[in-house]
């Protein structure tokens, strides 16, 4: 059995997750701090959910650029997401004004390389190897 991951839908996935995470969970799980448990102002959380979304954009989007499309479109739209989703994390006064665009620019650029990867039919540059 031949199991293969779409990386640009798990990508899509995790910055879905991360929205939800920053838009719904402080709204549903506001009561947590009277148990003593702080998940939505925790620093920690945020870096790991950024750096997830980083590892699995970057690592999805480079393979699509360098294995199928050629273009560099995808990923200057993941890096414009990742640079307001870090001065999201920084600047919580802004934070939900920053969170959007953000979460939109690493969407957006998921969903097109997932679309130039199938649209563009395997049409190959000198630099590729299968």
């Amino acid at each position: 059995m031949n199991f293969k991951i779409n990386w640009d839908a798990f990508g899509i996935a995790t910055s879905v997750a991360c929205a939800i995470h920053c838009a719904v969970l402080p709204l549903v799980l506001s009561s947590l701090p009277l148990f003593g448990i702080n998940i939505i102002e925790n620093q920690g959380f945020e870096l790991l959910m950024i750096g997830l979304a980083f590892v699995v954009g970057v690592y999805s989007l480079y393979h699509g650029r360098k294995k199928h499309h050629h273009s560099y479109t995808p990923l200057l739209i993941f890096a414009l997401g990742m640079v307001l989703m870090v001065v999201k994390s920084i600047s919580q006064s802004h934070a939900l004004w920053l969170l959007i665009p953000a979460v939109t620019a690493v969407i957006t650029a998921h969903f097109l390389n997932y679309k130039l990867c199938r649209v563009h039919n395997h049409a190959h540059a000198d630099d590729c190897n299968h």
